[in-house]
């Protein structure tokens, strides 16, 4: 950690922004290098690539914030099922 810093810059809070950061520039080079036509999945609206990795990254944190209430820190079995939503996010949203 760095002394007397705003936040605790931790290795595994690092690789949680690089790995956003990843994924944005990912997902900018296949929107840039593969265009897609939107489609319509079970919510009725239309999402990109883009729109389906925001609405799992923001369902992601939801599930985590209920994880840490309901069971408490060992966070691994909360990945677990983010990982999951967000694979049917993209497969059905």
């Amino acid at each position: 950690m760095i002394a007397r810093g705003w936040m605790a810059w931790t290795f595994p809070v690092a690789l949680f922004f690089w790995v956003i950061a990843s994924l944005l520039t990912l997902f900018t080079i296949l929107a840039i290098r593969f265009p897609e036509t939107p489609r319509m999945g079970i919510l009725r609206i239309e999402t990109t690539r883009g729109d389906r990795l925001f609405i799992s990254l923001l369902g992601s944190a939801f599930i985590c914030l209920g994880w840490l209430f309901f069971a408490g820190p060992p966070l691994w079995w909360g990945l677990a099922l983010c990982l999951v939503y967000a694979a049917a996010v993209f497969r059905w949203v």
